[in-house]
């Protein structure tokens, strides 16, 4: 599967010294893997596809928490 290996790439990048504009690319790249894995798993049901949103989902919020900066937390 192609998206499980964008997804593993997209997993292994390293988030520190990114720039507000990688940052926000990555939110948008973590969240359209997201809807793509997601409608491969309504089809099939299989578990190592939740736990990869999971993951992705994970460190999406994490990119997310640092752009919006410690003042809305």
């Amino acid at each position: 599967m192609d998206l499980l290996k964008n997804a593993k790439e997209f997993l292994k990048r390293s988030m520190s010294n990114m720039s507000t504009s990688d940052r926000v690319s990555a939110s948008r790249e973590a969240k359209t893997l997201v809807l793509n894995i997601n409608e491969v798993y309504k089809e099939n049901k299989d578990p190592k596809l939740m736990d990869v949103m999971k993951l992705i989902t994970q460190k999406k919020r994490k990119i997310d928490k640092r752009l919006r900066g410690l003042s809305t937390l």
